[in-house]
């Protein structure tokens, strides 16, 4: 009820729009299928990881990219 309320708004609409391309390709691309260890808690620390490693990643990137012009 709350989401369709925000959707039928302009200015939700155009929020929900810019998520979809901001946020949404983070779950396509960490893609977990199986966890190495077992238990919820190394599950998480697992998944905080690589969560961690794609955010440091993509800050390389745009670091080189701004030195490089």
């Amino acid at each position: 009820m709350f989401m369709r309320r925000g959707l039928s708004s302009e200015h939700g609409h155009k929020i929900y729009k810019h998520r979809k391309s901001t946020v949404e390709p983070v779950f396509a691309q960490i893609k977990i299928n199986r966890f190495q260890r077992r238990g919820r808690a190394a599950a998480l620390s697992e998944r905080r990881l690589v969560a961690a490693t794609h955010n440091l990643m993509k800050l390389h990137r745009h670091r080189i990219a701004v030195e490089t012009g």
